[in-house]
């Protein structure tokens, strides 16, 4: 059978759900400062659970974010306290996680290259002295593609890059872009291709377009009902998002278990995925005679 990697699952939303606080626009950065050591054991628990990779707590340090709020002088630190608390994993591997500036699965908020590449690029070079790789998480139009490959590729570390797809049309990304259209910019830059914070139902689709190119390919969806129009505002929280009651253990692997029979050989789970589901995953992964590497 196949050697599969297995990543994590959604650490903001774990975060939230395990502090019992109400959510802000950083909750998953400002829990770093206000619960030291919460960020690892939720690592511990997803390596505990099966994963070979713990991705950082990073998504939301950028210095965009950080702006006039009481984190901005602490953008080097976060990022520390963030690798840190992932290597205490005891995971094979730690992966960077680099998410959108800007906001997420809003493209029309996404800068232009000469202001991205060198933003992407000082976050890369932040993580990537400690990390195995880097994966630039949720990325939703062919702009921002180029940006953050361009930036992440200047650390020097294998760069995966994770794309955001239409949850009605998996062949598309957020921005209403062709997938297709990744995959010339990610030939010679990218190491691997994943689709992510898509629901599940849109990633078959995804798959068939990523797996056209050469690079390995997976991915690890989210489990929300929905995008709503709340989260697309400024400064959203979590609170707009509502988690999808469908979507158990059960019901998740068996959809990441299909990925695995289209090609995929990189999985996990994104935001209301959490150490149970990967579990799943793992023990179907094991059952069906594949090697979680």
């Amino acid at each position: 059978m196949s050697d599969i990697t297995l990543l994590d699952g959604g650490m903001g939303q774990e975060l939230v759900h395990r502090a019992g606080d109400r959510p802000t626009p950083l909750w998953s950065t400002q829990i770093m400062i206000e619960f030291p050591g919460l960020v690892a054991q939720v690592h511990r628990d997803f390596n505990a659970a099966g994963a070979t990779i713990a991705t950082t707590n990073t998504y939301a340090i950028h210095r965009d974010r950080l702006t006039g709020t009481p984190l901005e002088p602490r953008f080097e630190e976060l990022h520390a306290i963030a690798m840190r608390e992932a290597r205490e994993s005891g995971a094979r591997r730690i992966a960077g996680a680099i998410g959108p500036l800007g906001a997420s699965y809003r493209p029309d908020l996404h800068p232009e290259a000469e202001a991205g590449v060198p933003l992407y690029a000082e976050v890369a070079q932040l993580l990537g002295a400690q990390c195995d790789l880097l994966i630039c998480e949720t990325v939703a139009s062919v702009e921002h593609a180029e940006s953050a490959l361009a930036g992440a590729v200047q650390a020097g570390r294998p760069v995966w890059l994770a794309l955001s797809v239409d949850d009605l049309d998996g062949r598309r990304l957020r921005s209403g872009e062709p997938l297709s259209e990744v995959l010339p910019i990610a030939e010679g830059r990218a190491a691997a291709l994943l689709l992510n914070c898509s629901i599940p139902e849109a990633i078959p689709a995804g798959l068939e377009v990523l797996a056209r190119g050469a690079l390995p390919f997976g991915a690890y969806a989210n489990g929300f009902e929905k995008i709503s129009e709340d989260f697309l505002k400024d400064k959203p929280t979590v609170d707009s998002l509502s988690r999808r009651r469908d979507l158990t253990p059960a019901a998740y692997g068996e959809h990441a278990l299909g990925w695995v029979a289209r090609g995929a050989s990189i999985i996990g789970g994104c935001c209301e995925v959490g150490p149970s589901h990967i579990a799943e995953i793992a023990t179907r992964l094991r059952a069906a005679g594949h090697r979680i590497v």
